[in-house]
């Protein structure tokens, strides 16, 4: 899984994988070298898969490192940082930041079609700085075996997060991370275990108001609600072609443009061999969010500037209408900063957990 290719952060304004762009693109390699490379893919992503089963949905780690340097995003630039940390010996985080932090449980939470897999990026750097971070498999993604058009409601789809925090110690918290429509998952752990949950961060995410669905916030994307059901290519009919459609799978190149078109090329091929269809059902749910609930947890949001999914006059306005306590900016990045931008996300990730 190692990505040798640098990034810039939040301020570089450039994207990861100028080098890397050229791997499968390009004319000059053979068709052999090309098979060996997806064939590589391939174990890499089961290597994973297998790594994370055995850790029961908790990638581990032996950590010895720390990264270090400021962790405002927005006041700060960390020049040429390396996703992977090829440089352990900057600046080490001090011990304090430990001392401080309510809690150092932090719980990322997939988007749409994607795994705990795609933190892996995130969980090694916020371990590297002594969180406790796990990532989950949402019901029929990732490894989790359930099959995706069986996945009905929101509730069926956040199971493993509910799981999760109906399991933690009476006086234990954490802070939840949400990506894409995994907002909406987070936003329904807030209205049923609020007590529960520190901080609540979407990350380019489905941060819905009482009443909306997910699906709402793609709609300028992809059509409304009724047209999408009627006439989208992607749908898939688990049931059969006389029963509502059960999911959606965006087509390769599709997903390229509208995920990753700022992520490195590594990225976006183990995406490619490990994404898996997205139930519609808990797409389609309107969220019942209440004021005494919902409404008093602690809500952050992180927009991504060069988001082609969920473009930034989007994430502007869910901002607006259902405005979070704090909102942070990552320049340069596509919709999976964990992928294009990890070190600016990192940051920002440190920096809310920071905030009394």
């Amino acid at each position: 899984m190692g990505n040798r290719f640098s990034c810039k952060t939040k301020g570089g304004g450039n994207h990861n994988g100028s080098k890397s762009s050229r791997r499968f693109g390009g004319g000059n390699r053979s068709q052999r070298k090309l098979q060996s490379d997806e064939e590589l893919l391939h174990m890499q992503a089961l290597s994973l898969a297998i790594q994370h089963h055995q850790s029961s949905q908790r990638f581990e780690g032996s950590m010895s490192r720390r990264i270090g340097g400021s962790t405002s995003s927005r006041r700060r630039n960390n020049p040429a940082a390396d996703p992977n940390l090829a440089n352990p010996k900057s600046q080490k985080q001090s011990p304090e930041f430990l001392e401080n932090l309510a809690t150092k449980k932090i719980v990322l939470i997939h988007g749409e079609g994607l795994g705990a897999w795609c933190w892996y990026k995130t969980i090694a750097l916020l371990e590297e700085s002594g969180m406790l971070p796990t990532a989950l498999d949402l019901t029929g993604s990732g490894i989790d075996l359930k099959d995706t058009n069986d996945v009905t409601s929101l509730e069926d789809y956040s199971k493993p997060l509910i799981d999760y925090l109906q399991n933690l110690p009476e006086d234990d918290k954490v802070i939840l991370v949400g990506h894409s429509s995994g907002g909406a998952c987070v936003s329904y752990a807030l209205e049923h275990f609020q007590q529960k949950i520190s901080k609540a961060i979407f990350l380019c995410g489905t941060m819905v108001a009482d009443g909306q669905k997910p699906f709402d916030v793609f709609a300028e994307e992809l059509g409304s609600a009724e047209t999408f059901m009627k006439e989208s290519k992607f749908l898939i009919h688990g049931n059969g072609k006389d029963n509502p459609p059960t999911g959606f799978m965006f087509e390769k190149q599709q997903m390229r443009g509208l995920y990753f078109n700022q992520s490195p090329t590594k990225d976006i091929a183990l995406a490619m061999v490990s994404v898996r269809p997205i139930p519609l059902g808990p797409m389609m749910q309107p969220l019942s969010l209440s004021k005494e609930k919902y409404g008093t947890g602690r809500r952050f949001y992180v927009q991504t500037l060069d988001d082609h999914a969920l473009s930034p006059d989007i994430q502007e306005k869910l901002v607006r209408e259902n405005p979070p306590e704090g909102v942070f900016k990552i320049k340069g990045s596509d919709h999976c900063p964990f992928f294009s931008k990890p070190q600016s996300l990192h940051k920002i990730l440190l920096e809310i957990a920071q905030i009394a």
